[in-house]
């Protein structure tokens, strides 16, 4: 049959399992715009008073400064245990290297098009960056290595981190990670105030020129809202995973590989697109099983109820055209001949290939970015990295007379086409000046 869930799709496939909810929201509730809303619009008026008085009752902290001292850091890093620390130290080795061969891979050029006519391109660190850690249910050191480790390699100036009290408490390793990533101010402070006083700026935080990081359904309208004043790394939405597997997949590790990203939330889609209804019966055997006495299954057991799905299509190429259709954000291929997706797929946040990779390594350990689009935006736009830190930026110069002279005379006929009568003038006089040629609109004239 061919299946209308929560996308409309021509590939013919028999749902295994269809999930209980079909309709994903595109964007925030109208309470949590609102909400949003009238914080920003606080903090706007009343700074530093404002935040406080939201983190206090958010998040029941409100001292005196959220920024942490020397002295702070120094004593929460001797609370983090050695082996913590060195294990955050080689992750964010393993971001730094592969966000350095991506800032290698972006070149500055100058090319001459005509005799002195020079056009180039320059690569110019954003000033001031903004990282939202966030804490909730889970202290995610890793955000910290993505989102700042990739800012310094970037030549980013100035970091600026945010992450709230988890449970009252401070989260030593997570301060930790943002330390040893290079943030140049930490701040304990979270929620839409953390974001909203990054982005306006109060009397104590100066602001920023960009906000990264994921986080709750209102940190993410927060940044929407702030979007334009400042910029960001992207819309993000609940964490979203889809494996395609042959007959050839371990059926244990699709329903552990799924379940490891319903973990993340229950709104956390994991879908299965198969060749072999065979496996899919096994995967969804197993993840029951598996649930029983999962320890977070209060999250993945809602996820895949709510979002699951298990996809039985005829072809590979069929699973792959299936699985451009969602779109999401982590896409595994368990396949026998797991590098053909990179050939064949086009819409995803990022590939994991093969049964030796995981998204889990992508998300803690291996050193590509975690901040991926969700929520179909992989259709136009991929993910965190080094270059979202950059502002691409062009130059010129015309040193050559008798070029400028000919520029000139084509800008005064292109303008005066468009009816822009001073953008024409400007040709003109150069052309006047260079060739000697009069100005119909003046008597002026150039010393030869």
């Amino acid at each position: 049959m061919t299946v209308t869930t929560a996308l409309s799709t021509a590939v013919d496939s028999t749902l295994l399992k269809e999930p209980e909810r079909n309709s994903v929201s595109r964007g925030s509730t109208p309470e949590v715009r609102a909400t949003v809303e009238a914080v920003i619009a606080d903090i706007r008026e009343r700074g530093d008073e404002a935040v406080r008085e939201y983190s206090a009752k958010f998040d029941k902290h409100a001292p005196e400064s959220f920024l942490l001292s020397q002295e702070q850091l120094d004593e929460i890093m001797a609370r983090v245990p050695e082996q913590v620390i060195e294990d955050i130290k080689f992750v964010q080795q393993q971001v730094r290297v592969m966000a350095q061969k991506q800032l290698e891979s972006l070149s500055d050029f100058e090319i001459e098009t005509l005799p002195g006519v020079f056009l180039g391109q320059k690569n110019v660190p954003i000033q001031a960056a903004g990282a939202y850690i966030p804490g909730g249910k889970y202290p995610l050191l890793a955000s910290a290595h993505m989102t700042i480790v990739t800012a310094k390699v970037a030549g980013v100036e100035r970091v600026a981190a945010c992450t709230p009290l988890i449970q009252g408490e401070v989260p030593d390793a997570t301060v930790a990670a943002m330390y040893l990533a290079g943030a140049d101010e930490i701040y304990l402070l979270g929620g839409i105030q953390a974001v909203a006083a990054l982005a306006i700026g109060t009397e104590t935080i100066k602001p920023v020129n960009m906000l990264a990081g994921p986080g709750n359904a209102f940190v993410a309208e927060a940044k929407r809202q702030l979007f334009g004043e400042v910029g960001i790394d992207l819309f993000a939405g609940p964490t979203e995973v889809l494996i395609v597997a042959d007959e050839h997949a371990d059926p244990f590790i699709v329903a552990v590989d799924l379940l490891s990203q319903a973990e993340h939330g229950p709104d956390s889609p994991a879908v299965l697109i198969t060749t072999s209804e065979e496996l899919g019966r096994k995967v969804m055997e197993h993840i029951d099983t598996i649930l029983v006495d999962m320890p977070t299954r209060d999250y993945a057991a809602a996820a895949w109820r709510d979002w699951g799905a298990v996809h039985v299509v005829a072809t590979l190429d069929d699973a792959y055209a299936l699985a451009d259709e969602y779109a999401y954000e982590h896409v595994q291929i368990l396949t026998q001949n797991p590098r053909e997706a990179l050939e064949k797929m086009h819409d995803y946040g990022a590939l994991f290939l093969g049964e030796g990779t995981c998204v889990s390594y992508g998300d803690k350990v291996i050193g590509t970015n975690h901040v991926l689009p969700t929520r179909g935006a992989a259709r136009y736009t991929g993910g965190l990295w080094v270059g979202k830190y950059l502002r691409t930026v062009t130059y010129q110069e015309v040193t050559n007379t008798e070029s400028s002279a000919f520029f000139g005379e084509l800008c005064g006929r292109a303008s005066r086409v468009e009816r822009f009568e001073g953008h024409a003038r400007s040709g003109d006089v150069r052309a006047a000046k260079y060739r000697g040629t009069s100005l119909p609109w003046s008597d002026h004239t150039f010393d030869s």
